[in-house]
């Protein structure tokens, strides 16, 4: 059987590890970005490279962006005292997407989980609790996904911010048990956030 060249295996093979690409799938990706190399590779290269040097994790909230303060977190109008806790930033920019919430976000970066030995101390749930009494926040509404891991952390943080006396809210209908944010559509998202609830 006749293989391709070593440089585009490596690339077949690079692309075969991303979420929702198997090696078929990424070979005729490969093959497609070569037979339109100017109209997609070299673009696609190229914006590759640019964001390899420019991206940065919010040294606030955790969200991606090109400079030490994401666009949220250094807006003024943003500041209104919530703030919404997802699991991960691709679950922060399906909310973004839906247009609903005006605050700011804090992204845990993954959930607890006994079995692969992620704690409090592995996410950025600490640095919740500082921010919680450091930017005056009056509500929390956390909107994590509806899994065993995701609404036990839910739980963990609220007891953390019993203390503090602020309201803490979670999504509400809309989001079926299982359910992930980012697979979620913009009314789905809009009518769970609207409907949240105290824990």
């Amino acid at each position: 059987m006749t293989q391709a060249p070593r440089d585009i295996e490596d690339l077949i093979d690079l692309m075969a590890r991303l979420p929702g690409l198997g090696p078929r799938s990424a070979r005729r990706a490969v093959l497609q970005l070569i037979k339109k190399r100017a109209l997609l590779l070299i673009p696609l290269a190229d914006a590759m490279q640019q964001v390899a040097a420019t991206a940065r994790e919010c040294i606030n909230c955790g969200n991606v962006g090109t400079t030490e303060l994401c666009e949220i977190c250094s807006s003024q109008k943003r500041a209104n005292g919530e703030i919404c806790v997802v699991e991960d930033v691709a679950d922060l920019w399906a909310m973004e997407r839906s247009g609903v919430f005006k605050g700011r976000y804090h992204v845990l970066g993954g959930t607890l989980s006994a079995l692969d030995a992620i704690g409090p101390d592995e996410l950025r749930i600490p640095r919740l609790l500082d921010r919680v009494q450091r930017e005056e926040i009056s509500e929390v509404i956390l909107a994590l996904n509806a899994t065993i891991d995701g609404q036990t952390t839910a739980h963990y943080i609220a007891e953390q911010l019993v203390p503090s006396g602020i309201s803490v809210t979670s999504l509400a209908q809309g989001v079926p048990i299982g359910g992930e944010l980012d697979y979620l559509d913009d009314g789905t998202i809009t009518a769970a956030l609207r409907a949240r609830k105290a824990l």
